[in-house]
This record gives structure tokens, C-alpha cells and sequence, in this order.
């Protein structure tokens, strides 16, 4: 098992500056059009998994999950948009996957799927589309272009929700696979 010392340590700072950046890429997407902003989780299926599988099988040991998410949060804290819509689901997911790693003594499936979870981290972003439409149509009309929100809220019926969802997994599980192929991680 690969523990916490200096050199995973400087590691985890990488990762997490990674996962926190590339988030934000996954969250800057949703400008160019709105089905990106509601293709989120799939964006992040494929953007986070490469990252995060990384750093689990690097560092088989408990907090990278909440090394992530910190790294995230702090993000949060600096561009000033560290609201309980996207600090809740980041502590939830960093928690969850935390202890679905420890659930599976940090093995191979337990590492993808948490992978999966961590990859929920733009959730706070999108997940408004479904549970507070009127807030994001609000959003949308003042932030964006006109006619943003008309085409967020037409491209975003309700049943895409769960369509989404499954299909980021499979990106997650897909990539997660083909990260440990290509840089020869173990399984």
C-alpha cells in the first residue's frame, strides 16, 4: 500500500490543483452552448477520471478524496462562489468516495468507484437545471447572452437527467480504464 509521505504528499498538491482546474473547465464549457452546460457529468466523466483514478492508485491510503475536494472548495473560496449549492455536494461526494475507498481496502473497483462519485463535483453547477429550474433560468437571462436560458431550459427536459447521469459513469468507468492501460497503473 502506498502511504502518505513528501514525495505523495507534493503529489496530491498536483492532483488537486488538477481536479480543481479542470473543473472549472468542465463548469466553463456550459458558455459555449447550453448542451454542454447540461452535459456536465459527462464532460467531467471524461475531463476528472484520468485525474482522480491517478490519484488513488498513486496514493492507496484515506484522504485523497478530500484532498480533491479541498483543492476544489478552495477554488470556490477564491473566485468567491463558495455557496452551500457547491460547497454541500463536494463535502457529500469527498465523504462518499472516502468511504467507498475505505469500504474496498482501496482495491481497483472501490478506486473507480469513487472515481465515479469525485467525478460529480460540477453537480452544485448543474444539478440546479433539474431541482431549481426557475433559479437557473434567472441565472441564465442575466449572466448570459439573450436567449441562453430560453435554449438551456429547452435542451434540459427533465428525463436528459437521469440520461446524463448514466452516460457520465460509463465516460468515468471508460476513462478510468484507459488511464491504467496507458500509464500502466495498478488494478
Amino acid at each position: 500500500m502506498n502511504e502518505w509521505n513528501k514525495r505523495n504528499t507534493l503529489r496530491m498538491l498536483l492532483y488537486a490543483v488538477l481536479y480543481a482546474v479542470v473543473t472549472a473547465v468542465v463548469c466553463v464549457t456550459g458558455a459555449i452552448h447550453p448542451v454542454f452546460f447540461v452535459c456536465y457529468q459527462i464532460t467531467a466523466g471524461i475531463l476528472l477520471s484520468g485525474i482522480v483514478i491517478t490519484a488513488f492508485r498513486t496514493i492507496q491510503a484515506p484522504g485523497v478524496a478530500a484532498c480533491l475536494s479541498l483543492g476544489m472548495l478552495l477554488l470556490l473560496v477564491i473566485i468567491q462562489d463558495a455557496v452551500a449549492w457547491h460547497v454541500i455536494p463536494l463535502i457529500v461526494i469527498a465523504v462518499l468516495a472516502e468511504a467507498v475507498r475505505a469500504a474496498f481496502h482501496h482495491s481497483w473497483t472501490g478506486d473507480v468507484i469513487a472515481t465515479v462519485i469525485m467525478t460529480f463535483s460540477s453537480f452544485g453547477y448543474y444539478g440546479q437545471i433539474w431541482f431549481n429550474r426557475a433559479y437557473t433560468y434567472e441565472c441564465a437571462v442575466e449572466e448570459m447572452p439573450a436567449g441562453y436560458g430560453d435554449k438551456l431550459m429547452a435542451v434540459s427536459p427533465v428525463w436528459a437527467f437521469p440520461v446524463v447521469i448514466i452516460i457520465g459513469v460509463i465516460a468515468s468507468v471508460l476513462v478510468s480504464n484507459l488511464t491504467a492501460k496507458l500509464f500502466r497503473l495498478e488494478k
